[in-house]
């Protein structure tokens, strides 16, 4: 059952009415997970890599009253055991360092993006476990009822007159698109929008794969998610096979700011809104 945009500003009013342990100070190496507890209000003590979850993640922000842990697959354990958080939040890819994490506070696993398994349902498991481990219960339900109304009404506003290519560069002659098990390819879903790429995908649903491939869709529309590594534009415009893309010769192409391509609900709200205005944007006539 769908609840409506007033009952999850009841569940939010309902939420301020927490337990003593619910100002815990959470940390996390896992930018989903970061980007999660912004949107839910946990409480953050620390997040790796600040400048490069800007870079990739975009929005939301962190407050600069969060701490920068170092590399996210390094981090720096002696300014950690200075204040340690209540508890460490991470995903898989670092169960890896959850002996030495676990000496300083609990560690706690959360995942996103399992082979076999459905993006948009375990995207909002994924969304419940955080709210339920942080108390923020309420809140996490208030942002999957945003979100769901979110996605609703943009599809009604999308205008969208070819399959979509969705791709981010690695390097100027390689690039990701993204298609099943992604989170680009859940929103599309959402938003009735066809995905034109309808290959085998990875654990993170996307394949690597030459821009020579990206020939091979002389009808679909070029989505290009920054951020673009340094030097790939000015490789680009001197590329005979770049220029030659159908989608390039006629001018479908689209570029989005960056989106966290491996994110949850956040960056599927961050990646619908500007596609959408994309979309229209492009669809709309010039005037003469």
């Amino acid at each position: 059952m769908r609840l409506s945009p007033l009952i999850a500003r009841g569940l939010l009013l309902a939420a301020s009415l927490l337990p003593a342990g619910a100002q815990a100070q959470w940390a996390t190496l896992d930018w989903t997970i970061a980007e999660t507890l912004l949107a839910i209000d946990a409480p953050i003590e620390g997040v790796a890599q600040i400048p490069a979850y800007h870079d990739w993640v975009g929005e939301p922000r962190l407050p600069d009253s969060v701490v920068d842990l170092g590399l996210r697959q390094q981090p720096n354990f002696e300014l950690m055991a200075q204040n340690p958080p209540e508890g460490f939040l991470i995903s898989p890819m670092f169960e890896g360092l959850t002996p030495k994490l676990s000496r300083l506070a609990p560690v706690s696993s959360f995942a996103l993006y399992t082979p076999g398994e459905e993006t948009w349902p375990e995207l909002l498991s994924f969304t419940r476990q955080l709210g339920e481990k942080t108390h923020r219960e309420a809140q996490a339900e208030a942002l999957i009822i945003e979100t769901d109304s979110l996605m609703e009404r943009l599809s009604e506003q999308t205008r969208a007159t070819s399959p979509l290519l969705m791709i981010q560069f690695m390097d100027a002659r390689h690039v990701r698109v993204f298609g099943d098990n992604s989170l680009y390819n859940a929103v599309l879903s959402r938003l009735g929008i066809d995905n034109a790429w309808q290959e085998a995908t990875n654990a993170w649903g996307f394949a690597l794969t030459g821009v020579e491939t990206l020939a091979h869709y002389p009808d679909a529309t070029l989505v290009i998610v920054d951020p673009v590594p340094t030097g790939v534009e000015e490789e680009l415009a001197r590329s005979g096979l770049w220029q030659r893309l159908p989608a390039i010769e006629e001018h479908r192409v689209i570029r989005l700011a960056p989106v966290w391509s491996f994110g949850a609900l956040p960056s599927a709200q961050r990646f619908a809104r500007e596609l959408t205005r994309a979309l229209n944007d492009a669809s709309s006539p010039v005037d003469s």
